[in-house]
């Protein structure tokens, strides 16, 4: 039995393996390529900024910290890029399948992405408590 013929015949189960499996090595390459304490330490200051922005009254100094969280956020998704920058070929080149396979072959499940997102969330949001990513 081929891996199409299984998930054709069971499409909602193969595709929540899938979705876990996809979201698990994306999670771990984010794991080994940022620097977990560095981005939990910039987490740490915008929870910070934030408490400080909701007792703050006086305009310049919110404007100041609305800057520094901005460069926070900035540095962030600067770390976040080359994490997906290693997974994004091998990644369409899955969804490109799993959108031959599921929408083609599949009526029942014709809105699989829609299933796939929703698995995929609640499988990160687990994995990164699981396995401590920040």
């Amino acid at each position: 039995m081929t891996l199409t013929e299984m998930v054709i015949l069971h499409p909602y189960i193969s595709l929540a393996v899938i979705s876990f499996c996809v979201t698990l090595v994306s999670t771990l390459v984010q794991k080994w390529l940022t620097n977990q304490e560095h981005m939990k330490s910039l987490k740490m200051r915008q929870k910070e900024i934030q408490k400080e922005l909701k007792g703050c009254k006086e305009e310049h100094i919110l404007k100041e910290l609305n800057l520094e969280m901005l460069n926070l956020t900035g540095i962030m998704m600067k770390s976040s890029m080359k994490p997906m920058f290693v997974t994004i070929i091998p990644f369409l080149i899955l969804f490109n399948w799993l959108k031959g396979t599921y929408g083609a072959e599949e009526p029942l499940i014709a809105s699989w992405i829609w299933y796939y997102l929703g698995f995929s969330i609640v499988s990160s949001m687990a994995l990164r408590k699981v396995l401590n990513v920040h």
